[in-house]
């Protein structure tokens, strides 16, 4: 890993080329699609946060694993990343209706069409407020539309521990 050459546009990547989010281990995992998350440090470390609701399958693997991934890709796997982000692993296997290939690493599971894969070690967590939600910047209407009938995202961030390039 050499972070000193590592180069990203994260305000773009993960919003607009979207992410996936991989937790688990070799015999059991799961993947998500992301569009929520930040890359930076914090206790002078390099960090990636993320954001799972409760509801979704991915969360008991968040909580019940120290290592996870997010991983980008060429616009050729976008459906393939729309299923990830619109199937729930916990009845089908999501991942046997895509094109991807489970790649396991040390600790971690990323997928070989990943142009680039980060990994993390999980080192705080916390569930947003809805009471600290300023509202004079995001409007009722949207906090309603994510909070309404559903809980608040857990955010986990996690220590950059191995950046798998395959971009260069």
């Amino acid at each position: 890993m050499n972070l000193k050459n590592f180069n990203l546009a994260p305000l773009y990547t993960i919003d607009q080329e979207w992410a996936v989010l991989t937790v688990g281990e070799k015999e059991k995992f799961n993947a998500m699609t992301i569009s929520w998350g930040g890359l930076g440090t914090i206790w002078n470390k390099p960090v990636v946060t993320v954001y799972v609701k409760p509801i979704r399958y991915t969360y008991k693997f968040m909580e019940n694993n120290e290592y996870f991934t997010i991983s980008f890709y060429n616009e050729e796997y976008r459906d393939d990343l729309g299923i990830l982000g619109s199937k729930s692993g916990r009845n089908i296997d999501k991942i046997a209706l895509t094109k991807l290939t489970p790649e396991f690493f040390n600790k971690a599971i990323s997928f070989k069409q990943a142009k680039l894969t980060i990994v993390c070690k999980k080192i705080y967590f916390q569930d947003l407020d809805i009471n600290n939600i300023n509202t004079n910047s995001i409007p009722q209407n949207e906090v309603d539309r994510f909070y309404k009938t559903e809980p608040m995202h857990r955010m986990y961030i996690g220590e950059v521990v191995d950046i798998i390039d395959k971009r260069i």
